[in-house]
């Protein structure tokens, strides 16, 4: 291990990758009411889907259930029911209602149809119901959040759209298209699911529902980014600026030294693992990263055994894609350190991220306990002093310490407004103490109550890395501009 810091410039010739293809997405319900928005998971019973129905009163009012023997009795508030394993008919207060599907009762949960909210609900909520069950999503009462879509014809053109209510959806980037998934926001359809613009640079965009899931896809011929303003309830869409997409080639054909060591007997500079990238230095003038993130593991490292068949580097790697992508789509830069299943040491990825000169560094990490995310900031070792002009290796990260408390705290409460498990700790965890910027630690665990399998669910991978972008974005001026 090297004594003191080293000072690398290395050159990169980066591919970019899109997150690896989607797996099979569990079915989901999702509720919109005045009282909360939520989501169930639903489950299929012969060819039939179903949900249970305490969990989905539980949020709108007091609720209890009884089983006794065949018979399911259910409370809500002062209306009582009574439902039959395997019979179609079930009793609300006085009236017999047809579910259109036998009643299923499993260790004392109730299941219903989907089919029969429609009957059952108006018995319980007030107001108008909506239920669109081929998308899943259910609107309890006048909940809705509708949007508009303007085209302002500049240069570059921008496609400015406003919500009648904040909204925070996950967006993601790819050519040709910008895609922003609204997961518990109740954004209704527009009269027309396909807007055109008459633009050849943003044609159109597209709204979709599914999977209790509402889309907009705004199709382009240039690559585009999103900022948010008017406390979340617009969004506006525009071209990526030409000088940042040149940005790559210029850098790529600049002549830079491939090391710059310190002075004698001060730790000899880290050349690239066998096989992976090497980081960029950025040219005087051009812009530089704002966060590196760093997938942890790699190669013949694994990392933990999450399942029988996932790695935690599988899981990581897909992260940071998804990470950098949100990243940029906010107009964050950034760059994945490890894009490739590469190994790298905890000494090299220290040195190739303090040669970036980031504001912020993100390891990621996964675990198969606990739920959630858990974040950590460096836990510095004992007498580990910096010594005149350079700066003792496992101390690096001393006078970054408050800025990376700063940034763990700003992005914990982002995951906490999402309704994320996040717990905010110290570990000597490196290379966190290497690193010469605000630095911080996420370890992904599975979402409550699910198995390590979910960890590599796109759903919940996109979800996490949306909301960690969000926190960044936000945490952007705390932290200050690239070194």
């Amino acid at each position: 291990m090297p004594g003191y810091l080293p000072i690398v410039l290395i050159l990169l010739v980066l591919p970019r990758h899109l997150p690896a293809g989607p797996a099979a997405e569990e079915k989901r319900l999702s509720v919109y009411a005045a009282a909360a928005d939520y989501s169930l998971a639903v489950s299929e019973r012969n060819g039939r889907d179903y949900v249970g129905l305490l969990e989905l009163l539980e949020p709108l009012g007091p609720v209890s259930a009884r089983s006794d023997g065949l018979h399911w009795r259910l409370r809500f508030k002062a209306l009582e029911m009574e439902f039959i394993q395997a019979k179609s008919q079930a009793k609300v207060g006085r009236q017999e209602i047809d579910l259109g599907a036998p009643f299923v009762l499993e260790n004392g949960r109730g299941l219903v149809p989907l089919t029969s909210l429609n009957p059952l609900l108006p018995h319980f909520v007030a107001g108008p119901l909506n239920f669109n069950e081929a998308a899943r999503r259910l609107f309890l009462g006048n909940v809705g959040t509708h949007f508009t879509a303007q085209l302002s014809h500049g240069t570059p053109p921008r496609l400015v759209m406003n919500f009648t209510a904040p909204v925070n959806p996950t967006i993601a980037t790819e050519p040709g298209r910008l895609r922003m998934v609204f997961h518990r926001e109740p954004v209704v359809a527009p009269s027309t699911p396909t807007l055109t613009f008459n633009d050849t640079a943003i044609p159109s965009a597209t709204f979709a529902e599914s999977n209790g899931l509402a889309e907009i896809t705004v199709t382009s011929s240039v690559s585009l980014m999103a900022s948010f303003g008017n406390d979340g309830r617009t969004i506006t869409i525009s071209a990526v600026p030409q000088q940042t997409m040149a940005a790559q080639p210029k850098r790529e054909a600049e002549q830079i030294p491939a090391a710059t060591l310190p002075p004698s007997g001060t730790g000899p500079a880290l050349p690239p693992a066998p096989g992976s990238t090497a980081v960029p230095a950025t040219p005087a003038g051009q812009r530089g990263y704002f966060a590196v993130v760093d997938a942890s593991h790699g190669g013949e490292d694994r990392g933990v055994a999450l399942t029988g068949q996932l790695a935690e580097k599988d899981v990581t790697l897909a992260m940071a894609r998804r990470l950098h992508l949100e990243l940029e789509a906010r107009g964050v830069p950034s760059l994945v350190l490890r894009d490739s299943d590469a190994n790298l040491t905890l000494d090299q990825r220290a040195t190739l991220a303090n040669a970036t000169h980031a504001a912020l560094y993100i390891g990621l990490h996964a675990a198969s306990d606990g739920s959630g995310v858990r974040l950590y900031t460096a836990m510095l070792p004992a007498g580990g002093d910096n010594n005149g002009p350079f700066v003792a290796w496992d101390a690096a990260q001393s006078r970054f310490v408050p800025l990376s408390v700063a940034a763990a705290s700003g992005v914990a409460s982002e995951l906490e407004r999402k309704q994320i498990p996040v717990r905010v700790l110290t570990a000597p965890l490196r290379p966190l103490n290497n690193i010469t910027a605000a630095a911080l630690a996420v370890e992904l665990a599975p979402p409550p109550g699910s198995a390590p399998s979910q960890l590599n669910s796109p759903v919940y991978q996109q979800l996490i890395a949306a909301t960690l972008a969000n926190g960044v974005a936000a945490m952007r001026d705390k932290l200050g501009a690239p070194r």
